[in-house]
């Protein structure tokens, strides 16, 4: 979907250094999402997320998709995909069917 959110996003760097900071979603979906922040992760780390209404979920970075000016984008998906995480962007995505 189209659609931002901002979040919080932790973890650890490329660097291997514990970071805690906001974060930009875009093209939410139920598995995840692009993350767009200032620090360079490694793809197959885990971070967590924070969403605003203090929800929590870990998403796995599948994929850096570009970097521009210091910002890097990242392809995510939830580690878990349980009923509380696929609610996580707190939007009704329709089913598959």
């Amino acid at each position: 979907m189209a659609l931002n959110a901002s979040i919080g996003l932790s973890g650890e760097d490329r660097l291997k250094c514990s970071f805690t900071m906001p974060a930009r979603a875009t093209g939410l979906n139920k598995h995840g999402a692009a993350v767009q922040l200032t620090r360079d992760l490694a793809v197959g780390s885990v971070v967590q997320l924070r969403n605003k209404s203090g929800g929590q979920a870990s998403a796995r970075i599948v994929a850096q998709l570009k970097a521009s000016q210091g910002v890097s984008t990242y392809a995510i998906e939830f580690v878990e995909q349980d009923a509380g995480v696929t609610n996580f962007w707190g939007i009704s995505f329709p089913s598959n069917a």
